[in-house]
């Protein structure tokens, strides 16, 4: 029996030149897909003006009172003059429909990739960080989720447990070490206390900062969300635990500058990479319907994925329990 064709198959070059052609946009046919699975994003050119950014939301995934939420943050940054790259507005609105797809236009705004061996490079990333969350921490989501041990964790466990997407002889060391990381995660959680949730970016690794000689530029807010703004930090940090330590010292140069930093957030960060390992799994899973994820990922779910999910699982279960980087 064939599989049902996914909601993507139906958006065409044409569907979507049609669709910004339906907001009064007229492309010249030139068409560039960009680097996004979650979402389809195109690079469009325009028979006047330059080219803009056309992301069509995945369906089913957010309701349009959460992408009019990411929508209103990213705007609020741009107005307090923070790099932030916002929805436009057209006929009056930031979220239209076209063909069953849910888009928005975006300026295009190009860049590079940031040089984060340079201290002057974090500091200058950590100031616009803390300003993102200066204004984040002025209000509050009430349509997206909160990154905690749940949502991140039991839940992305629970899902792949119950999907059967482990061979059968790596279901018991992978519920041993699963259960194990997220015990360490709670014990992490509490540790560092009330931390307070505040709206992230929530995915701010290196590809989502680009970097042009006047700094850098934000973009993709699509994972905007509660939670501590240690998220927005630590995925800049790479390296041995004296690397990290310098690293996080020039991103808070910067960052403390706009906002206070707790540093009893540090007990979250191993934590949080461990969230994170558990959470791509099972949105791997969950996307798994989708052709693009297959073929871009041909390494998920075989025996030596799970074998390795396994190891970093129990390597993190040490880490969590390592003095944090600095003493507090």
């Amino acid at each position: 029996m064939n599989a049902q064709p996914h909601p993507f198959s139906a958006l065409s070059p044409d569907c979507v030149l049609d669709a910004l052609e339906a907001v009064g946009l007229r492309g010249d046919g030139r068409l560039l897909a960009l680097n996004s699975y979650e979402n389809r994003v195109y690079q469009v050119g325009m028979e006047e003006g330059p080219p803009v950014v056309a992301k069509f939301y995945r369906p089913g995934r957010w309701t349009n009172a959460a992408i009019l939420e990411e929508h209103a943050f990213a705007q609020a940054l741009a107005e307090a003059e923070i790099p932030a790259v916002p929805a436009q507005v057209i006929h009056g609105q930031t979220l239209h429909e076209f063909g069953g797809f849910r888009f928005a236009v975006f300026a295009r705004r190009g860049g590079r990739a940031p040089e984060l061996d340079d201290p002057l490079t974090l500091e200058w990333i950590g100031r616009f960080i803390g300003r993102i969350h200066a204004v984040g921490a002025q209000a509050a989501f009430t349509e997206r989720p909160t990154l905690d041990p749940d949502t991140y964790g039991r839940e992305a466990r629970d899902f792949l447990l119950a999907g059967a997407w482990l061979p059968p002889e790596l279901v018991a060391p992978y519920t041993a070490a699963v259960d194990q990381a997220l015990d360490g995660v709670a014990r992490c959680w509490e540790r560092a206390g009330d931390i307070g949730a505040i709206r992230l970016h929530g995915d701010c690794h290196a590809g989502n900062v680009l970097w042009t000689d006047a700094g850098p530029h934000f973009v993709d807010f699509d994972d905007a969300r509660m939670g501590p703004p240690l998220q927005d930090l630590w995925m800049l940090l790479s390296g041995d635990r004296r690397d990290m330590l310098r690293q996080l010292g020039d991103l808070l140069a910067g960052y403390e500058a706009f906002c206070d930093f707790a540093p009893r957030q540090l007990y979250l960060l191993e934590a949080l990479r461990t969230l994170r390992l558990v959470y791509y799994s099972a949105w791997l899973a969950r996307r798994w319907d989708d052709p693009a994820f297959p073929a871009a990922f041909p390494w998920f779910n075989t025996q030596r994925y799970w074998e390795e999910r396994i190891l970093e699982l129990r390597e993190q279960i040490g880490a969590m329990d390592e003095p944090p980087l600095w003493p507090l």
